[in-house]
């Protein structure tokens, strides 16, 4: 069920399903690499004040249930994820430059949903499933 949350003034139960891919869909999200990831965009969630309830990554891209209160633009949010956890990412990974060769970890678009009552239990097992083929 979706969490409703108090504001000042407001009551709001806010989630997306987002969603965005590698450069050039190259299968780079494995193993170590992976692994990082999941742990910077949660650092980065917490820093700016979200939360990320799922996350799953299926080699070449990534998905996330994402709450968060009605101040939060999604542009930014998605600008500060990508953003934040690219450039961690090359400096952790050095050869990830050479292997993207335009020195780009992730595709400049990205899929958003929002997520109902009704859909987020849908979502939640979709992320997870992502591993279990």
């Amino acid at each position: 069920m979706v969490n409703i949350k108090h504001g000042r003034g407001y009551v709001y139960a806010i989630e997306y399903h987002i969603v965005w891919c590698v450069k050039y869909q190259h299968k780079i999200l494995v193993e170590e690499l992976d692994v990082r990831l999941k742990e910077i965009l949660l650092k980065i969630a917490s820093d700016y004040a979200f939360t990320i309830s799922e996350m799953e990554s299926d080699k070449d891209h990534i998905h996330l249930l994402v709450e968060c209160t009605p101040q939060h633009a999604i542009p930014s949010m998605i600008k500060v994820l990508k953003g934040i956890s690219a450039r961690l990412l090359f400096k952790e990974f050095p050869h990830l430059k050479k292997k993207l060769g335009d020195g780009h970890l992730w595709n400049p678009s990205y899929f958003i949903a929002t997520a109902s009552e009704h859909t987020e239990e849908q979502i939640r097992k979709y992320i997870q499933d992502q591993k279990v083929k």
